[in-house]
């Protein structure tokens, strides 16, 4: 199935997942200039500056990072999913496809499914990475921290279960965020009011669902590991 539609899946690689590397990137370097100002603050009450970067590493690694990613890509992805599939569907496309024998769920849900649990990884990292720079660089300018000790602090404290936990979330975000926006574009009946009601409520669905995951990940690797 994959090597049959190859070049959808390397189509919606590119679509949802080259093309939101600006998105992440700003959303993990404001998330990370934010923890790194509200953690300092806190910190700097108790001389404990230097820690900073322990808590913008940890923060970000195994929740801001992912659960950014989700968020943002649950709007942005889950949307063109449902936009899509639901346009298609409402133009009798995906009845066509059925009429020459060909399979609606293998031709437009799993190249989307498949290029999410591809992609979604890598912008999640290139999330983290862009938020751990953010808070070294606002650590700097407000809190005079060496840009090398915080660097290199914030990556050695890391253990392999915050490594685990973070890239384990977006696997499963991908997959779910991908399947729940293809099935409410393939249920959209009746005209363009009910696409874009659906394409709601696949966004908020979709968030929903990113959050419960987050929390179950986190609660099971705490209690587990």
């Amino acid at each position: 199935t994959v090597r049959k539609n190859w070049s959808a899946v390397l189509n919606e690689m590119y679509l949802i997942g080259t093309r939101a590397i600006t998105l992440i990137s700003l959303g993990g370097l404001f998330s990370g200039v934010i923890l790194a100002i509200e953690t300092g603050h806190n910190l700097e009450k108790f001389g404990a500056t230097l820690m900073i970067s322990r808590s913008v590493s940890y923060g970000m690694i195994r929740e801001l990072g992912p659960a950014i990613t989700g968020l943002l890509l649950a709007a942005r992805t889950g949307a063109k999913n449902t936009s899509e599939i639901g346009a298609m569907q409402l133009s009798e496309q995906i009845d066509a496809l059925s009429a020459f024998g060909l399979d609606p769920v293998e031709k437009l849900v799993v190249p989307r499914v498949i290029a999410a649990l591809i992609m979604f990884l890598p912008l999640t990292m290139i999330a983290d990475i862009s938020g751990i720079i953010g808070g070294m660089l606002i650590t700097k300018m407000t809190f005079h921290i060496d840009l090398s000790y915080f660097w290199n602090t914030a990556i050695h404290i890391l253990e392999f279960k915050d490594i685990f936990v973070g890239t384990m979330k977006p696997i499963f975000f991908s997959f779910f965020i991908a399947s729940i926006g293809c099935y409410y574009g393939l249920i959209t009946k009746g005209g363009t009011n009910n696409l874009g009601k659906n394409a709601i409520n696949s966004v908020v669905t979709s968030s929903i669902v990113v959050l419960l995951l987050d929390f179950i990940f986190t609660k099971v690797v705490w209690e587990l590991m």
